[in-house]
């Protein structure tokens, strides 16, 4: 399950990235209705992106 936490407890290192526009509404929509940083959210998802991908077998 994904859970968001406020702060986020880690250094940052400052990278540039582009959203779509639809992508990126939806991202500030939620930061609104849960009092959550963008930055932190960005994080939080990329994180639990990567620790829960599960490859196909026969992927390299």
């Amino acid at each position: 399950m994904f859970n968001i936490e406020k702060k986020y407890k880690r250094t940052n290192i400052p990278k540039q990235i582009r959203f779509n526009e639809e992508l990126l509404e939806r991202m500030m929509k939620f930061n609104e209705k849960y009092d959550v940083s963008f930055n932190s959210l960005v994080l939080q998802c990329c994180e639990y992106a990567l620790d829960n991908f599960k490859e196909k077998s026969g992927e390299a």
